[in-house]
């Protein structure tokens, strides 16, 4: 069984991974590898690559770790120069450890960049995306390269890479926000009608659907990825401007009865719609509060969704049907967070691209 003994409060301090990872780096790692061209970065998975850890992490997968990145011909000598040189520990936290199912071992990966890249993503983004490469690279995944931390750039490759994948691309970026306003005008009258009926429980989860859709909009209205759900509300909550668009949220997720559900709701509506008559980034939208119809459920009315279709340049991307991006459309942990599983729905988005 690998070891799961951790540091007492005498021998290590808790401080944050990046922060911990860049002293390791620095002070051990650096000196071994002065005579190899590398690049040095805490990237990929975890709590303390979004910044996010706290000391509650450090039970599981935390500690000394970091991507070496060297040329192909070059990481076998990289290797070698690591190899039985590093310390036993680092700032009291252990240097080689494991959890669950991993073995204990070092976490000092030394790989090409292409490599970490393709099994991160799915894709070597430097020769370029298309947009259903873009559609199809889960933003979790997307977080893992724009965040976290770079300790040696020599070549400024690594920051080429993060500039590239900051953000989508405009059309990209329209179109996802027109599949959003899309996913929620699909179920903007649910919450009543479920109450209608005396479901009052499908009447919150609807709710809850729709709050999740507006928290979605609200990133892809400030050009912020989303992460998986343990941190979703975390970096919602510091998104800008959020606290009037939260409090209707809180509101709506937590309220007892539908009348108060539903005006949660529709001030959250009002919210958003302002957000996109901001950004002027379509043509000015026509919205209002009323009736769904002769129903009197209050909704959100407006062409949102045609308006950023409207604007997208890209003819095949501004034909292809509101399926949404590998985000939108799967819930599974395990296609999100496998690379090779999310890249195969590629395949689907240009499927659908030349059918429509």
């Amino acid at each position: 069984m690998p070891s799961t003994d951790l540091p007492t409060d005498s021998e290590a301090t808790f401080v944050p991974g990046l922060e911990l990872n860049r002293d390791f780096y620095t002070r051990e790692v650096a000196p071994l590898l002065a005579d190899h061209h590398h690049s040095a970065a805490l990237l990929g998975w975890g709590s303390d690559v979004l910044g996010y850890d706290t000391p509650r992490s450090v039970d599981h997968g935390w500690g000394p770790r970091l991507q070496i990145f060297a040329d192909p011909d070059r990481i076998d000598a990289v290797r070698h120069a690591l190899e039985g040189r590093l310390p036993e520990t680092f700032h009291g936290w252990p240097v080689s450890y494991g959890w669950d199912r991993m073995t204990e071992q070092s976490h000092v990966e030394v790989i090409g960049m292409g490599d970490w890249l393709i099994g991160q993503l799915g894709v070597d983004p430097r020769s370029g995306l298309s947009p259903t490469d873009w559609l199809a690279i889960p933003q979790q995944q997307l977080l893992g390269v724009t965040r976290g931390a770079v300790y040696a750039d020599p070549d400024g490759e690594l920051a080429a890479v993060r500039c590239r994948l900051v953000w989508y691309p405009d059309d990209v970026w329209l179109w996802l926000m027109a599949c959003e306003w899309h996913r929620i005008s699909q179920e903007i009258a649910f919450t009543g009608r479920a109450a209608e009926v005396g479901d009052d429980l499908g009447s919150a989860i609807i709710a809850v659907r729709l709050a999740r859709e507006v928290m979605r909009l609200w990133f892809l209205q400030h050009r912020s990825y989303w992460p998986y759900t343990k941190w979703f509300g975390t970096a919602f909550a510091r998104l800008p401007d959020v606290t009037d668009l939260k409090a209707a949220l809180d509101r709506a997720v937590s309220a007892p009865e539908y009348p108060d559900r539903e005006a949660a709701l529709v001030a959250a509506y009002r919210i958003v719609a302002a957000r996109h008559d901001a950004l002027k980034i379509t043509d000015p939208v026509d919205w209002s509060i009323g009736p769904y119809f002769s129903r009197p459920y209050r909704v959100l009315h407006g062409a949102f969704a045609e308006a950023c279709l409207s604007a997208i340049g890209d003819d095949h991307l501004r034909t292809l049907p509101l399926v949404g991006s590998v985000d939108q459309f799967v819930d599974a942990t395990d296609v999100l967070s496998a690379s090779g599983r999310s890249r195969m729905l590629k395949r689907f988005l240009e499927r659908l691209c030349a059918s429509s």
